[in-house]
């Protein structure tokens, strides 16, 4: 029993907490801006490389450098917004979904440019897990978790309590509606990117620590993010977190009966049965 907590279930749930950080960033963009953002994978890829560039840098520690990627990938997502996205706004939401490919591949292609395409790592050597009762588990995990916790906790008290919070929930509900009620359509828009910026840095930062950086690691996330955003219902931030536990557990025990090569398809089969069985999710949000 001990080995399937500490093999299966432990891993599962620090892989879905990385998926929920992903996903949270792919509803929001959905719920407040109405498109499919394909470059959210690739947006991640780039804050973990942000983070490795601040560590050889500026020296710091790798959590250290985490604060300093989540601010230049808040930025980033933001200019690419100004730069590409608010061009096509009065155009068919398909077009902006075919750029943010495009916009995937070039963040590919940049960071590629500039760091190689072999893997590397914050740090070297073999991080031992300690021991918290029956269950074994790596600093990098606990912190993971810890991480995750605060983001989230933190999101959704801003989106419940705040000013602008409460905006983007009402831009969420009805932009046309939210105009008329004063809300300022553009600042909301500017927060959501800044806030998926820092969400997606924060996802590819904790993929990366855990595993390896690859410059393809966000794009092979991708579909276990959407998948965890579709499953707990788009545009429902509480809804991405279940997804992405849900999503990252099944990925872990499905190995018990396919080879592991093959665990990323689970993501795929649960949004196929998802789209079939209840397309508006877990948590009733927006229908594809």
């Amino acid at each position: 029993m001990m080995e399937f907590l500490n093999f299966y279930v432990v891993p599962g749930i620090v892989t879905g907490s990385v998926y929920a950080l992903g996903a949270i960033g792919i509803t929001l963009i959905f719920g407040i801006l109405r498109f499919g953002h394909f470059a959210h994978g690739d947006l991640a890829t780039s804050g973990a490389y942000l983070a490795l560039g601040a560590t050889t840098l500026l020296g710091l520690m790798p959590w250290a450098a985490l604060p300093v990627a989540m601010v230049l990938t808040a930025l980033l997502a933001y200019g690419i917004h100004r730069l590409f996205y608010r061009h096509l706004e009065s155009r068919p939401k398909i077009l902006t979904v075919i750029a943010s490919l495009g916009i995937g591949m070039m963040l590919r292609s940049i960071v590629q440019v500039v760091w190689g395409v072999d893997p590397l790592a914050y740090g070297s050597g073999i991080a031992r897990a300690q021991a918290f009762g029956p269950l074994m588990l790596r600093p990098r995990e606990i912190a993971t978790l810890a991480l995750t916790l605060a983001l989230v906790a933190a999101l959704l008290a801003f989106l419940r309590y705040s000013k602008w919070g409460k905006a983007m929930r009402a831009m969420s509900d009805n932009p046309d509606l939210a105009r008329l009620c004063g809300v300022d359509n553009d600042r909301v828009t500017r927060l959501t990117w800044f806030i998926v910026g820092a969400l997606a840095a924060a996802s590819g930062f904790c993929l990366g620590i855990n595993t390896e950086l690859t410059t393809m690691m966000g794009w092979s996330a991708m579909l276990s993010m959407f998948a965890a955003a579709v499953l707990g219902g788009v545009g429902r931030v509480e809804g991405a977190v279940v997804g992405g536990l849900v999503i990252g557990l099944a990925e872990e025990l499905s190995v018990l009966v396919v080879p592991s090569p093959y665990k990323s398809a689970t993501a795929f089969v649960i949004l196929l049965a998802i789209l079939l069985l209840r397309p508006q999710g877990i948590f009733k949000g927006k229908v594809l």
